[in-house]
């Protein structure tokens, strides 16, 4: 149960607290003023349109997806991407798989090492309390292994692991660099007591350039590794699980992996994807990446954004410059600035697009500076207490600076809501 009060920002201070789940009872409208703007909220029509979308860009490679939890760590969205049809749901560390263990995942990848004493503490812990989930996580190096050893050891645990072993790239991140290496760790994982091998993992997102040539050639010669150490690891009889997994995918060229994605071994084996933004997509860089994709595929119609950042005009202090009330603690910036939308008056029921003239060009921890064009007619030109909503890049540095958004339907009323735990 979340109950919101005026701690969570965005909220109305002045109202008794509301439990999330009746949210879309309030009758809260975002164009009538009824919310304390700065808010990040989510379209229900976009969301459900890339659910529905990715689900069926999977269905058709014959592969399944964990999209990655920790793009929205929200439960309440963990539930919407696995009622959709995903494998399980893949995070980055113990921390962010214990808020989706308690949630009722069923599998979770840890798309990371794990090798703290602590964390492992925490694993174990997570694990015998709920014997039905099944986590994986990564390894990559002897080190690590002598560190589970030494856990294990201190702690007398008898507490099963299951892991995949990484693949990196040269000069990127984590993975192990070649195939000797990674051959001699899978045997040593094989001899080592109550660890499983269960699988190889990779990540290809470094490679992505946008250049259509060279992401296709990178993203088949990483997948050609994958699969020819996969098909080693068989051969020796390395693999100590049902179904062995391979896994791989970030949100942008996921088309590309998944063109290699598909075991190529004798035993039961699976091929995940773990792209995680493609539920709320962004108005960016992902968007220039998914017409990317879109262009390889030669698909009509991709991804949706759903993620927006509405914010007042609170200050306009000078001609051809207005401040908005958002800011570097409510928006990404990453990436990219985020970029003017669409602006509104409040009480009226309708948006209309801002001038092309209109450009964020800097934040503040709380201000957006919106440049336009002095010499615009006055209709063009933003007031003071008028309503813009804005795009933003990079979902993941969005959520994690709120507790809470708002669903709303395309009108901006407010429909439900998900809890953040960031």
């Amino acid at each position: 149960m979340t109950l919101l009060d005026a701690t969570y920002k965005g909220f109305p201070g002045h109202l008794s607290p509301v439990e999330l789940s009746c949210v879309g009872q309030q009758g809260w409208s975002l164009l009538e003023g009824h919310l304390s703007l700065p808010l990040a909220v989510l379209k229900q029509s976009a969301i459900d349109h890339n659910l529905a979308w990715m689900q069926r860009f999977c269905k058709s490679k014959n592969l399944d997806i964990a999209p990655h939890g920790k793009t929205s760590m929200s439960p309440e969205l963990f539930h919407r991407q696995l009622n959709a049809g995903a494998w399980g749901i893949s995070f980055a560390n113990v921390f962010q798989a214990g808020l989706g263990i308690r949630h009722g995942v069923p599998r979770i990848i840890i798309a990371n090492q794990v090798f703290q004493h602590a964390d492992l503490d925490t694993l174990a812990a997570l694990l015998q309390e709920h014997p039905s989930v099944t986590v994986y996580f990564l390894v990559d190096d002897m080190a690590q292994l002598d560190a589970l050893d030494a856990w294990r050891a201190s702690r007398n645990s008898k507490v099963p692991l299951t892991v995949l072993i990484e693949l990196g790239i040269a000069g990127k991140r984590t993975g192990c660099r070649d195939a000797a290496q990674a051959l001699a760790l899978a045997r040593r994982i094989k001899a080592t007591p109550r660890i499983s091998l269960c699988g190889v993992e990779c990540y290809e997102g470094a490679l992505a350039t946008c250049n259509h040539d060279h992401d296709k050639a990178a993203v088949a010669e990483l997948m050609t590794r994958v699969q020819s150490f996969a098909q080693a690891c068989e051969a020796e009889d390395l693999f100590e699980c049902d179904e062995i997994l391979l896994t791989a995918g970030g949100s942008a060229i996921f088309d590309l992996v998944a063109a290699h994605l598909l075991p190529l071994l004798k035993k039961s084996a699976r091929g995940i994807l773990r792209s995680g933004c493609y539920l709320t997509h962004d108005h960016v860089h992902y968007k220039q990446m998914l017409m990317c994709v879109g262009q390889r595929l030669q698909l009509r119609e991709t991804l949706k954004p759903a993620l927006e950042v509405l914010s007042r005009v609170q200050s306009c202090p000078e001609p051809g410059l207005s401040l908005l009330s958002m800011g570097k603690r409510d928006v990404s910036f990453d990436l990219d600035l985020p970029v003017a939308l669409w602006r509104a008056s409040v009480g009226h029921q309708s948006t209309r697009p801002v001038p092309a003239h209109w450009q964020i060009t800097a934040l503040n921890d709380q201000h957006a500076y919106l440049h336009f064009d002095a010499h615009a007619p006055d209709e063009e030109k933003p007031f003071v207490g008028q309503i813009v909503g804005s795009g933003i890049s990079h979902p993941c540095t969005t959520f994690d600076k709120w507790r809470w958004m708002p669903l709303v339907d395309d009108h901006y009323k407010v429909i439900d809501a998900v809890s953040i735990h960031f």
